[in-house]
């Protein structure tokens, strides 16, 4: 255990694997990691997972069972001049001692690559053993270089029964510490855990904060129902402006809108707004939900979208997020097409790897009568003298090319008739032929 002023979330650190709580699809018997604690044989790695999941504990306990050199760095604080202290360190140690050192980087997303470079050649000599703990995702912040010498392993959030766990095991090592009885009723550990929101640490922080608040009575310490509530008001919703968090609820809201589940959705909205996203933010995509996911089945939801964004940018919250509130629920229920953001990217896709295909010599513009005599805009037959309003047999597309169809729209909403007029305007074309 740790000294008495450290907060009780590091008092609380297990030393031992036995004591920790939570990760079991990691920590079961057999498994890599495991393996690696057990027998002292550990390897280069990357610990990923949300903040109070344990990536520090289980980096101290891998150190502390095969007897390395535990050496800590914050990519936060830390430089190149501290990542080479550090590597001197393990040289020497390995030189004089055949000692193993382990160098844990916490954050280590935020080094950049060439800060995450100066730790290739050691990790593969093997002077170092390097284990570094992310709340990011290794695959965009971590280098290929050094992500390949590494394995990951992917911690999740705690559940609300791990985190009851730890609450118990943090009473029974503060009633010792204090020499009092702890009155907690479990309803009342039940909320804490709650707000908890799967950071074991934030669970022992807030519990911490319960205890100094708690009501002496004789040889007993009391928490109150009205005193945990206040202690866990100031709480959020765990959400990071730009993290894997972040992308993962912007992600269920999306899917949501587009799966036809306004509930979801709204959930998902009022989860980003309480973990403190920009509403302008979420405002904007639902733009983009408007056009990617309904399209031509409902050209309104565009506008409604717009409108929403709009009020949000005039009158701000509390009126913007319901107005957003109402666009969410409108592109849920909408009908759905995808057949525009479809057609749109495989024409991006022609346009990007045909080349420069000229405008075929009847659609060019002719202003001047060097380009008329040149033969610009000859043949065009203008679509509104048409029988209705469609020049049948003419082209559109460079020569090259020939005729291609991108748009393809469904059988569903506005859409419906839209494809009867496609239908209708290819018939007098093959009419035509």
């Amino acid at each position: 255990m740790e000294n008495k002023s450290a907060p009780l979330a590091a008092r609380l650190r297990p030393n031992v694997l036995q004591d920790f709580i939570g990760q079991a699809h990691l920590l079961a018997p057999g498994k890599p990691l495991w393996q690696a604690i057990q027998t002292g044989n550990p390897h280069s790695l990357i610990l990923w997972g949300p903040p109070g999941t344990g990536k520090t504990t289980l980096a101290k306990l891998i150190a502390h069972a095969s007897g390395a050199e535990f050496i800590t760095l914050s990519a936060v604080m830390s430089g190149i001049r501290d990542i080479r202290v550090a590597i001197d360190k393990a040289i020497e140690l390995q030189k004089n001692y055949q000692q193993k050192t382990i160098l844990f980087v916490d954050e280590v997303h935020r080094f950049n690559k060439s800060q995450q470079d100066v730790f290739l050649p050691f990790v593969e000599n093997g002077t170092l053993i390097f284990i570094g703990a992310t709340t990011e995702n290794p695959s965009f912040e971590i280098n290929n270089a050094l992500l390949s010498r590494c394995r990951v392993y992917a911690l999740k959030s705690f559940e609300e029964g791990d985190i009851l766990k730890i609450i118990d095991r943090a009473l029974f090592f503060s009633e010792t510490e204090l020499q009092k009885t702890i009155i907690f009723p479990k309803p009342l550990r039940e909320l804490l855990a709650s707000a908890s929101d799967g950071d074991a640490r934030q669970a022992l922080n807030l519990l911490e904060l319960s205890l100094s608040h708690g009501v002496l009575q004789e040889n007993n310490l009391i928490i109150e129902e009205s005193m945990l509530k206040e202690v866990i008001a100031g709480t959020m919703s765990r959400f990071d402006k730009g993290g894997d968090i972040f992308f993962d609820q912007i992600s269920a809201l999306h899917k949501a809108v587009r799966g036809s589940s306004p509930d979801a959705a709204l959930y998902w909205f009022a989860r980003m707004l309480l973990g403190g996203c920009d509403p302008l933010y979420i405002a904007r995509r639902t733009v983009r939900m408007a056009s990617e996911d309904i399209g031509n089945a409902d050209p309104k939801a565009l506008q409604i979208a717009l409108n929403a964004w709009d009020v949000q940018t005039r009158l701000g919250s509390p009126e913007g997020e319901l107005a957003i509130a109402q666009a969410i629920t409108y592109l849920a229920v909408a009908p759905k097409s995808n057949a525009v953001y479809t057609a749109f990217k495989a024409a991006r896709v022609d346009a990007q790897n045909k080349g420069s295909l000229p405008v075929p010599i009847h659609l060019r513009n002719a202003p001047t009568s060097l380009m008329r005599s040149m033969g610009h805009g000859a043949h065009y037959r203008y679509a509104h003298d048409e029988p209705n309003a469609f020049a049948s047999g003419q082209t559109y597309f460079p020569e090259k090319m020939g005729e291609k169809i991108y748009y393809e729209p469904v059988s569903r909403g506005l859409e419906i008739k839209i494809q009867e007029k496609l239908k209708f305007l290819r018939t007098l074309e093959t009419d035509r032929s």
